[in-house]
């Protein structure tokens, strides 16, 4: 996956840094100076939280971070500074000390694999104005020293209006993108930003509109590109993740978790990985593939915890058996359906689309592209001959089915392809069972053949849009010439 690109880039975060504490015991009495249960410690823990934990993310990816952030001048900014120094890729100079408060610290007690209680140690006013003005200028001269920026913001006070101005403003000067957890209702303050990543209650409560469906998710996120000018990449839970680009296509994938232990932390892995995958040069659906597929990883361990390079491309490229390749040919069913079973084992998310793809137009490119971000492994199911010409007259199809193989199987992101004779491919997707179905927006979900049987799982039916203009009937005739440039197929 050339995550090596990681190795030269510099990333900068400016947020709301704490410390996570974690005592562990057990319980084997009530106190009688109280009905409470009495913990009898046996082992005590500190790790990096909030915006800590992003920074931590980004380390164990090998990218180098520098963190901004405010903590008190305590024993707590000490433990801090340690747990950042592990990875030696972590710049601390830009944390301000202000003795006036202190050190944000989350202070858990378990006992038998339960939280039993949580103390919070933090003071969340405003900061007075030079420690702001101190801020503002950590953060600029982290973003002038780095290639992208994060705002991680945990309503702890660091992220006031001033602060996050100048972030912004410094960005947009250097030509940097900046990328923003926003935890504000009014988002207008994060016009200028480059992407926001709010998760699925967020988007509602900023907007005051439903998120449930991906048309929901949509339309939401058109009413923040208003406020803020900047592209919305959607955590949704078990729903998985949507991009919704001020201008393009949206992207929509399904989640990748397969056993979910502890959701904490998983929305700073997200934003951690789609900001190294986008200063290392990655284009969104990659960045957002490696994002998915982490979150996924993360939230399978216990606690706060972060994923490394390797374990990205090992879920993201799993290898599969060389008599899984396809070489250009044609799949029977069964063999669609054992490759699709070996991708379930590896926790991989399986999409098909279908249609007769005859003569290849931009239109079909950018469905393709859509439905290979919405899975793992897509399939593309292709009307044969004999169904083509039943379907669009006995002059069908203009390249025979042979010729249509060849040409879908070698498109990016396509990982096989079956024939079909029937007229509809209900049967292959009876068979295949896959977790996303991929249909033009042209129809309506209750209108895609096999719809029902994918939902009725837990998969989706995905609607790609479509792009005015484009058909084969109209090549066929001589009809369409030039593609006009507002149609070109998005990046």
């Amino acid at each position: 996956m050339a995550l090596e690109r990681f190795d030269r880039i510099a990333i900068a975060v400016i947020g709301d840094v704490m410390l996570d504490c974690y005592v562990h015991g057990a319980v084997d009495r009530i106190s009688p100076e109280a009905p409470v249960p009495v913990v009898r410690a046996r082992n005590q823990r500190e790790l990096p939280g909030g915006a800590a934990n992003v920074v931590t993310n980004i380390a164990s990816l090998g990218v180098r971070v520098q963190a901004v952030g405010l903590t008190g001048a305590d024993d707590a900014r000490d433990g801090l500074l340690a747990a950042l120094a592990t990875s030696g890729l972590v710049e601390t100079s830009g944390l301000v000390a202000d003795g006036a408060r202190p050190t944000t610290r989350k202070l858990r007690i378990l006992a038998g694999g339960q939280q039993m209680i949580r103390v919070d140690y933090e003071e969340t006013g405003a900061v007075p104005p030079a420690v702001e003005a101190a801020l503002a200028t950590a953060a600029t001269s982290a973003i002038a020293a780095c290639d992208i920026a994060i705002l991680s913001d945990y309503g702890k006070g660091v992220l006031c209006d001033a602060v996050i101005t100048a972030a912004i403003a410094a960005a947009r000067a250097q030509g940097r993108r900046i990328i923003v957890d926003p935890k504000r209702r009014d988002w207008s303050i994060y016009a200028g930003a480059s992407v926001l990543t709010p998760n699925r209650r967020e988007l509602s409560e900023a907007t005051g509109l439903p998120c449930d469906s991906d048309a929901e998710v949509v339309t939401a996120a058109a009413r923040a590109h208003a406020a803020t000018g900047a592209d919305i990449l959607v955590t949704r839970s078990e729903k998985g993740m949507s991009f919704i680009p001020v201008t393009g296509t949206p992207i929509h994938l399904a989640t990748v978790a397969r056993n979910v232990f502890d959701v904490s932390g998983a929305g700073d892995t997200v934003i951690a990985v789609l900001a190294a995958s986008l200063a290392a040069g990655f284009e969104i659906g990659s960045a957002m593939k490696m994002a998915n597929h982490a979150a996924g990883i993360v939230v399978g361990k216990v606690g706060t915890a972060t994923v490394s390079r390797r374990e990205i491309a090992e879920a993201v490229e799993p290898s599969i058996a060389p008599e899984d390749a396809t070489d250009g040919r044609p799949l029977s069913l069964d063999q669609a359906v054992a490759l699709r079973t070996a991708w379930a084992r590896q926790g991989l998310s399986v999409g098909l689309a279908n249609g007769c793809f005859d003569l290849i137009h931009p239109g079909h490119v950018s469905l393709i592209r859509q439905a290979a971000n919405s899975c793992d492994r897509l399939i593309m199911a292709l009307n044969a001959d004999s169904s083509v010409k039943r379907l669009k007259g006995p002059s069908r199809p203009l390249q025979d089915e042979e010729a249509r193989v060849e040409v879908i199987g070698a498109m990016k992101g396509v990982a096989a392809v079956i024939l079909f004779a029937e007229d509809t491919p209900l049967a292959i997707i009876e068979a295949l069972q896959p977790d996303v179905l991929v249909k033009g927006a042209d129809y309506t979900e209750d209108q895609v053949v096999g719809g029902h049987i994918v939902k009725a799982r837990g998969g989706r039916v995905v609607l790609a849009q479509l792009m005015p203009g484009h058909s084969t009937t109209r090549l066929a005739a001589g009809g369409q010439s030039a593609v006009p440039a507002q149609t070109k197929v998005p990046a």
